[in-house]
């Protein structure tokens, strides 16, 4: 029998807090997913990938279903499961044994009987043997056989993760392919970075609304453009620490900043009507400084009253603000009219290209004689301090290695100086360089060859 290449997709569906994040996080063996005991705090899709035993499947964590409710956010979160389930292969129905069946447990068990999915049952928050009987009021749903689990302990878990692989293939190795490139999108609260990848992606994918936080976890999109993917992380809107007034917020935090961290490209998303903010360069800061190439995009640019001089003015103000940023690209576009985002794409595609471009030794070292013969590094302590060798140690972003004779007295402004001469020979433009300085190992120093004791009758050599 031939084996499937496509991983099934497992979704996890239920009431708010259910506990479905919690069973996501045993599954994946990570903390993806926010946990916290507040109803309605997963409102997105958040994926992730699971191989036990052999077989591989994709489970996604779902946000609470409640099946009849006048709440708009509540009603979003309806229509993102509804969506899930239209695309898994399997549904894991899951209830709270100690709340006991409600009339939206009833209302959600109809709902996926009516799909010609694979639907199992689980009643979570069952800890032990003793307590198992706190689930057999769930058959009372007309349902069989009930999964009696405990998705913190792993009482139960299983019995359950048996049923699953029963309708997952076994996986075949495929020859490994260039890794897609990671985007994250980060910027403070309501700036559009759910409404940005809805567009790119051309449907409601993620959970946008005008409400700021809306997004509260990252989560991970595929987006095809012109044959090729990409994956998309939208994260939480990033606030001020004295604006985080409870602890879902402050853990969205650290999985905006966790996403830069997983990123290759990241698009700082301004909001073009307030300006750049002390925190919007606290976030790109932190992208520099993690080496992750950076565009930084001008959202509701139709928004803005403008002059043939805005743009020119605009873009001088965020290279004052961000001035570690000067190479960075910018673009302004409307992600809610979609005016510009074409144009995003192929500020990507030039910003994978140079963050994973590497430069022959040969070509570096031509390069570094000829900048250093023109502007010298400087002295140390009446020494001239020497840059011996050069040489690209990593990509992405592209890293380079220069060995010298006194690397701690070369100056800032110097280092600089070479890093700027890199990125216009070489054509570094819109990515991050990083510069190491390193002493050279295996011959003396000047300095340590003067001190060097000579024997009796030798002469000293002058080159």
């Amino acid at each position: 029998m031939a084996k499937s290449t496509r991983k099934k997709l497992v979704a996890l569906v239920g009431r708010p807090n259910v506990g479905k994040s919690t069973l996501f996080n045993m599954l994946t063996g990570t903390r993806r997913a926010l946990v916290e005991d507040t109803p309605g705090l997963t409102r997105d899709r958040n994926y992730g990938e699971v191989t036990i035993r052999d077989k591989s499947f994709i489970v996604v964590d779902t946000g609470g279903f409640e099946p009849t409710t006048e709440d708009v956010m509540l009603s979003q979160m309806r229509t993102q499961t509804l969506v899930a389930v239209e695309q898994a292969d399997i549904i894991v129905f899951m209830g709270d044994a100690k709340a006991g069946i409600t009339p939206s447990d009833y209302e959600i068990v109809r709902t996926l009987q009516r799909t010609d999915k694979t639907v199992l049952y689980a009643v979570n928050k069952v800890d032990s043997e003793k307590q198992e009987n706190f689930a057999v009021d769930f058959f009372g749903l007309g349902v069989e056989p009930i999964y009696p689990v405990s998705a913190i302990t792993g009482y139960g878990a299983d019995e359950l993760i048996d049923a699953i692989l029963e309708g997952i293939p076994e996986s075949i190795s495929e020859p490994a392919g260039e890794p897609l490139t990671k985007i994250a999108v980060v910027g403070r609260p309501n700036t559009g970075k759910s409404t940005l990848i809805n567009l790119l992606l051309g449907e409601e994918r993620l959970v946008a609304n005008p409400a700021p936080g809306t997004t509260r976890d990252s989560i991970d999109t595929v987006v095809k453009y012109h044959g090729k993917e990409y994956v998309f992380i939208d994260t939480a809107g990033i606030r001020r620490r004295a604006r985080i007034v409870d602890r879902v917020e402050k853990y969205s935090v650290i999985k905006a900043f966790q996403s830069i961290d997983r990123a290759d490209i990241v698009l700082v998303l301004l909001d073009a009507t307030e300006g750049v903010t002390d925190q919007d360069a606290r976030i790109a800061g932190y992208a520099y400084e993690k080496g992750r190439g950076v565009i930084i995009l001008l959202n509701k640019w139709d928004l803005v009253q403008k002059d043939s001089n805005t743009i020119h003015a605009f873009t001088a103000h965020v290279r004052e603000f961000l001035k570690y940023l000067q190479y960075a690209p910018i673009l302004t576009l409307s992600a809610l009219k979609g005016t510009r985002a074409v144009k995003l794409f192929g500020l990507i595609e030039e910003m994978e290209s140079v963050y994973r471009k590497r430069v022959g030794t040969a070509e570096l070292n031509k390069f570094i004689e000829e900048t250093t013969t023109s502007h010298p590094p400087g002295m140390h302590h009446k020494k001239p301090i020497k840059i011996y060798y050069l040489t690209q140690v990593r990509t992405a972003p592209p890293t380079f290695m220069f060995f010298c004779n006194y690397p701690e007295s070369i100056h800032f402004s110097y280092k600089r100086f070479l890093e700027n001469r890199l990125r216009e020979a070489f054509d570094f433009r819109g990515s991050p360089l990083r510069l190491v300085l390193k002493k050279r190992q295996g011959r003396l120093s000047d300095q340590e060859q003067a001190k060097k004791p000579r024997r009796p009758g030798s002469r000293k050599r002058f080159v």
